[in-house]
């Protein structure tokens, strides 16, 4: 079976990177789709975590978007323009 991948729409940004995206795809399946495994830190060890579950339950997807921490990228579509970081260790709440 064939499966027809629409062309890329929007752009990203990852730390500094442009990154492109697909209308629809969340923020982790465009960074993903580009070779970014890891969108956090862990506050002890430091280990990188990245999208694991896809469905909002792990948390190991965090990252800064947009200026805001702990955002779930498997649960956030990606928008033209879209700022993300790497979320180092842990976030405040602000």
């Amino acid at each position: 079976m064939l499966t027809r991948r629409t062309p890329t729409d929007l752009m990203i940004w990852f730390a500094g990177q442009a990154i492109p995206a697909r209308s629809g795809d969340s923020v982790a399946v465009a960074l993903l789709a580009a070779g970014i495994a890891a969108t956090r830190t862990t506050p002890i060890s430091g280990a990188p975590r990245g999208p694991f579950c896809m469905m909002g339950a792990c948390f190991d997807c965090l990252a800064m978007v947009d200026g805001q921490a702990n955002v779930q990228t498997c649960m956030v579509a990606a928008r033209d323009g879209m700022r993300v970081e790497r979320q180092e260790g842990s976030a405040s709440l602000k």
